[in-house]
C-alpha cells in the first residue's frame, strides 16, 4: 500500500479514544474525506482514489474529473537542405524505410527568375490524424501555405497528395516534413519530384495590369516589352512613353491633348506644349468635355494632371473626369504641362485654343466716305479700307490718294488718324457746267 494511501486512511478512519470503563475501547466521529486524485504514470489521465464512508471499510466513488490534453512534442531542431537544380527529388528520412520519429526537416527550393515550380508526389504513406496534427507535409510559398498532406487515404479531415500537381506562383517553394514523438505503426513516409516550368508572363497580369504596355515577346526563362512606332520603351522595360515636348504651336487657333485622345494616354509621361502668337492677342483655352485624367479622392490630383501657365498666372492643376472651365489669360504665350505616372487606363484630354487680338477703338465714317469693312469692334490684325465718294479724292498729309488703309495695331491704336475726301477739279467744273446749261435752257 502506498504512503499516500495510508496517510487517506488515516484520516478516514480517525483516532480510537478509551471510554471511563476501563478496557472498552469508544470510536471517536469520523470526518468526511475530501476527494483526492492522483496522476497515474499515463501522462495525461486522471485516475480518482476512493474516499470512506463514515461507515467504516465503506468506500464511496467520486466524480472522474476531464483531463487535459497535453500538446504532441515536436522537433526542437530543424534541418533545412537548400535546392537550386531545374529538376529533382526529395523523400522523407530513410526512405523508403519508415521514417524516424520526432523528427522535422525543410526543403527550400529555388530556380531563376521566370520560371515557376511543379511538385508533384509519386508515394505518400503517413500517420493518419485529425486534421494532420501529428506527422505531416506542408507545402509554402512567399509565405503562404498552398498544401497540407498527412495520412494514408483522402478522408474529410486528411488530405492525401495522391498525384496532385501544386504549382508555385514564382520561383520558390518550400516543403517541410514534421513526424510527432510515437508511431502506432511504421509509416514509410513519401516520395516528391519537382521540376522548373517557363512562366509564359505574357499571358499573365501583374496587379489587374498587363505585363507590357504594347507588346509582349516571351522566350524561355523571361520576356521582353516592346512599343508601338512613335513610342519610347520607359527605363522600366514595360512601359511605353512619348516624347512630346518639342512642339510649338503658332497658328492663331487650333487644337492641341494627350497622346491617342480618346485612348488611353502614355504613362510615365512629362510633356509640355507651347503655343505662342503674335504680341498683340490674348489666347483663351477651352477643354472638351470627355476630360478625363487619374485624380485621388482625397488629395489634389498627386497622380496625373494637366497645368497651364500664361505669363506670371497659373491654373491648374487640373484631374478627374469633369473638364476645366474656360481659361481667358492676357499673355500671347501660354504653356500646357502634363503629367502621367506609371499606372491607370484613362482617356486623357483636349482643348481648343483661339486667339483674341487687342481691341482698336470706333471708327468714324468721315464725310463723303466709304469703309470696308464696316464692324462694330475693330480688334488686331484688322485692316480697314478708306474711299471717297464720286467726285471727291482723299488727301492725307498732303497727298491725294485713292484709297488709304488703316491697321489696328498690337498695343490697340490705329496705324494713324482717318484721311478726309475732298472735292477734285473735275469734279467742280462738270458742276459749274451743268449749271451753266441749266441757266441758259429754253423755256
Amino acid at each position: 500500500m502506498s504512503v499516500s494511501l495510508v496517510l487517506l486512511l488515516s484520516m478516514a478512519v480517525g483516532m480510537v479514544t478509551v471510554s471511563p470503563v476501563v478496557g472498552v475501547a469508544t470510536p471517536t466521529a469520523t470526518p468526511l474525506a475530501t476527494p483526492v486524485a492522483t496522476v497515474s504514470p499515463m501522462v495525461g489521465v486522471v485516475t480518482p482514489v476512493a474516499t470512506v464512508s463514515p461507515m467504516v471499510g465503506v468506500p464511496t466513488p467520486v466524480a472522474t474529473p476531464v483531463a487535459t490534453p497535453v500538446e504532441t512534442p515536436v522537433a526542437t531542431h530543424v534541418a533545412t537542405q537548400l535546392l537550386s537544380a531545374m529538376y529533382g527529388s526529395l523523400s522523407s528520412p530513410n526512405f523508403p524505410e519508415p521514417y524516424p520519429r520526432h523528427s522535422a526537416l525543410r526543403w527550400n527550393i529555388s530556380v531563376a527568375p521566370g520560371y515557376r515550380l511543379r511538385l508533384y508526389f509519386s508515394h505518400f504513406h503517413l500517420e493518419p490524424s485529425y486534421l494532420c496534427q501529428y506527422d505531416y507535409v506542408q507545402v509554402e510559398a512567399d509565405g503562404e501555405v498552398l498544401a497540407l498532406f498527412c495520412g494514408l487515404d483522402q478522408t474529410d479531415t486528411e488530405d492525401v497528395p495522391s498525384l496532385k500537381i501544386i504549382s508555385s506562383p514564382r520561383n520558390s517553394l518550400s516543403v517541410f516534413f514534421c513526424s510527432d514523438f510515437s508511431d502506432e505503426e511504421r509509416y514509410t513516409g513519401f516520395l516528391a519530384h519537382y521540376s522548373a516550368e517557363d512562366v509564359d508572363e505574357c499571358s499573365e497580369r501583374s496587379d489587374e495590369e498587363l505585363v507590357c504596355d504594347h507588346f509582349c515577346h516571351n522566350f524561355i526563362g523571361g520576356y521582353y516589352c516592346s512599343c508601338r512606332y512613335g513610342y519610347l520603351l520607359h527605363s522600366d522595360n514595360r512601359t511605353c512613353t512619348v516624347e512630346c515636348s518639342d512642339g510649338v504651336f503658332r497658328e492663331r487657333s487650333g487644337v492641341l491633348s494627350s497622346v491617342d485622345f480618346p485612348s488611353p494616354y502614355p504613362k510615365s509621361s512629362d510633356c509640355s506644349y507651347r503655343i505662342e502668337v503674335a504680341p498683340g492677342f490674348r489666347l483663351r483655352l477651352q477643354f472638351d468635355p470627355r476630360f478625363d485624367v487619374e485624380d485621388h479622392p482625397e488629395v489634389l490630383c498627386p497622380y496625373d494632371h494637366v497645368k497651364v501657365l500664361a505669363g506670371s498666372s497659373e491654373f491648374g492643376p487640373f484631374c478627374g473626369d469633369r473638364a476645366p472651365p474656360e481659361i481667358q489669360t492676357d499673355s500671347n504665350v501660354v504653356t500646357v504641362f502634363f503629367h502621367s505616372d506609371n499606372s491607370g487606363e484613362n482617356a486623357g484630354w483636349s482643348l481648343q485654343y483661339t486667339s483674341i487680338g487687342s481691341k482698336c477703338p470706333a471708327l468714324e465714317t468721315p464725310p463723303n466716305a466709304m469703309l470696308n469693312p464696316v464692324q462694330s469692334e475693330y480688334s488686331f490684325k484688322d485692316h480697314v479700307l478708306f474711299t471717297c465718294s464720286p467726285g471727291y479724292r482723299l488727301l492725307k498729309d498732303g497727298e491725294t490718294l485713292d484709297h488709304y488703309q488703316l491697321d489696328c495695331q498690337s498695343d490697340g491704336s490705329w496705324s494713324s488718324s482717318p484721311p478726309l475726301c475732298y472735292k477734285t477739279d473735275s469734279g467742280r467744273k462738270r458742276r459749274a457746267l451743268s449749271t451753266i446749261l441749266t441757266n441758259h435752257s429754253p423755256d
